[in-house]
């Protein structure tokens, strides 16, 4: 069994330097019939693992309305202490040997997931956010976001 490394989220945001988090939304298009398999896998095994990686799951999504991407879609967002973190955390989740393991088992009777759409956001100043508010730092007046 490989050793795995739990990581402190709160930790990991005081080592980055950085307090302005990025989210990024995630949109699987999923291969024909796929779709409960992939729901499996992040039920079962991704979602912990991202936590693992210090990455907050935000929240997952399914289309309602008819069309498309009903039955062929996951929408899903993560979210990182900064766009620097996410590309460290991200990088460290998919090397996880637990991970690569999981991904090939998941797919033994093909590929779950088409494609993948990737966008990175951040909050607006009239993001209606109320447990995070802009202050400065009276040191340097650097922004810094704090939980209220």
């Amino acid at each position: 069994m490989a050793a795995t490394t739990t990581l402190s989220t709160s930790s990991l945001e005081a080592q980055s330097g950085s307090s302005t988090p990025v989210f990024e939304l995630r949109v699987y298009h999923v291969n024909e019939g796929k779709l409960p398999a992939l729901l499996a896998r992040f039920r079962d095994h991704t979602a912990a693992l991202f936590t693992r990686h210090g990455i907050t799951n935000v929240g997952y999504w399914l289309p309602t309305d008819d069309g498309p991407l009903k039955d062929r879609t996951l929408f899903y967002m993560l979210k990182y202490p900064s766009r620097e973190e996410a590309t460290i955390r991200w990088k460290a989740f998919q090397t996880d040997p637990e991970w690569i393991k999981v991904r090939a088992e998941s797919e033994v009777n093909g590929k779950l997931v088409d494609h993948v759409e990737s966008t990175f956001l951040e909050y607006t100043d009239f993001s209606p956010t109320s447990n995070v508010r802009i202050v400065k730092r009276p040191t340097d007046q650097s922004p810094q976001a704090r939980n209220v």
